[in-house]
């Protein structure tokens, strides 16, 4: 029997490079986002592997009404989801107090309430079978504040810790919970974001492939939380340590461009 799994912003960026890595051996994938050529085209792409099945299911998963569609295609299709992927969210560059309020509560909306109320519907079915999985994409942007991204850094702090408690309930009844915590990736993420340009991805960008490989390599060691690659996980280890007025700093200089 294969596994089912879903993966939220699966058009692009991490989430397309996720599908393509787990379509690597016979699997069931239910593949979402808003765009819909995109899922179709990447659909046509895996389908063609042997043991493969794919299903997309278009929505918009920033909106009440996109998580419930999602929800209920899963259902009206029979399927039970094995591992959850939770890897749909997006950021923003800039002063907080200037920047469009919907932009700032949506992105609320999307990288933690609908990552929350996702698994709060797959977990217990899960548990019920006694087996699953969940990886919660959060980001090195968990371990410190980020200035001129506040919002975009308080939600992977959420995602980070929700996760670690998640993990410590559940690791017990045959379920792993894992947070992936990547730094600057080569992904659409940073030209939606605004920070192509920023020093954070001109110099410090790791590839989506490797990025994928060690958070898949940690789902299946049942580790809480993976910070991908030797840079990120020592500066993440040195938030411990630097006073939190340093962290803010640093952090404010690289996205603000200034010296």
């Amino acid at each position: 029997m294969t596994d089912t799994i879903l993966i939220t912003g699966a058009s692009a960026g991490l989430g397309a490079q996720f599908a393509r890595a787990l379509a690597k051996k016979p699997v069931t994938l239910v593949l979402t986002a808003r765009r819909t050529d995109r899922l179709a085209a990447l659909a046509t792409e895996l389908g063609q592997r042997p043991g493969v099945t794919v299903h997309v299911v278009s929505a918009d998963l920033g909106k009440p009404e996109g998580v419930k569609a999602l929800l209920e295609g899963i259902a009206d299709r029979g399927l039970s989801i094995d591992t959850l992927v939770n890897n749909a969210g997006y950021g923003a560059l800039g002063d907080f107090a200037e920047s469009d309020l919907g932009a700032q509560t949506g992105m609320i909306d999307l990288n933690v309430r609908a990552l929350v109320t996702l698994t709060h519907a797959l977990l217990p079915p899960m548990l019920a079978r006694g087996r699953g999985a969940v990886l919660n994409i959060a980001s090195t942007a968990a371990f410190q504040p980020g200035p001129y991204m506040a919002v975009y850094y308080a939600t992977k702090a959420f995602v980070l810790h929700f996760s670690e408690a998640l993990h410590e309930e559940v690791k017990a009844r045959g379920i792993t919970v894992t947070a992936l915590c990547p730094g600057p990736t080569r992904t659409e993420f940073a030209e939606v974001a605004g920070m192509a340009e920023t020093p954070l991805f001109t110099r410090f960008a790791s590839d989506s492939e490797q990025v994928v490989r060690d958070g898949l390599a940690a789902l299946d060691r049942g580790q809480a939380v993976m910070v991908s690659g030797l840079l990120n996980r020592v500066t993440a280890a040195s938030t411990r340590v630097t006073p939190r007025s340093v962290l803010r700093r640093a952090v404010a200089r690289l996205q603000s461009g200034r010296r």
